[in-house]
């Protein structure tokens, strides 16, 4: 059995109409959550946090790696959900032992060479292959590096707390690395900033 005939399989046992209930499109608990596509995280990390099918927003890349802090497609997505889909905070988690840190351009070249994607197309379309991928050397700098560049974005409202925290994948806990709220100088959620 191919792995889509497998996963066809599955679905066909999953559904039952009329067993799930619709839910809105806006997150109950008004967050938005931008980790890492790490597989160790699926069906983990949401539940490490208390959260359920329908109350957070989740976008997830490589690394939890922020690019483009202007124009890309996390911007994008993060300015979706807090202008149409009302989310109030956002929530950057990597995660301990991530792939992406320490990764090896030059192997990653010859991997990609291995596999069929010409060097030509490589060097014209990513030059810095390194900085192209954001490989970095250290998830929690990463996480902070990655929520100052979403508080510096003049898309993101200034009254958005943005937190970063890093998650272990092994016992599913959380520490934190920036509490957006005392990083903005909010007293406490709804609060408001101190004078």
């Amino acid at each position: 059995m191919s792995l889509l005939e497998s996963v066809l399989t599955a679905n066909r046992a999953f559904v039952h109409p009329g067993a799930f209930p619709p839910l809105p499109k806006n997150p109950k608990k008004q967050l938005a959550i931008f980790t890492c596509m790490d597989t160790r995280l699926v069906d983990f990390l949401e539940r490490s946090m208390g959260i359920k099918r329908g109350d957070a927003k989740v976008i997830k890349n490589a690394g939890n790696i922020l690019i483009d802090p202007l124009h890309g497609g996390v911007i994008r997505s993060l300015v979706a959900a807090i202008f149409m889909l009302g989310v109030e905070e956002i929530f950057v988690i990597g995660h301990e032992d991530c792939g992406m840190a320490g990764v090896d351009p030059a192997q990653l070249k010859r991997d990609m060479i291995a596999r069929g994607v010409s060097q030509e197309a490589i060097e014209s379309l990513v030059p810095d292959l390194a900085q192209w991928l954001g490989a970095f050397a250290c998830p929690a700098e990463n996480v902070t590096e990655v929520v100052n560049k979403i508080r510096a974005n003049p898309l993101i409202p200034t009254d958005v707390p943005v937190h970063g925290l890093i998650f272990c994948p092994n016992d599913g806990h959380l520490e934190v690395m920036v509490d957006g709220y005392r990083a903005q100088g909010y007293t406490e959620k709804g609060g408001g900033r101190a004078s």
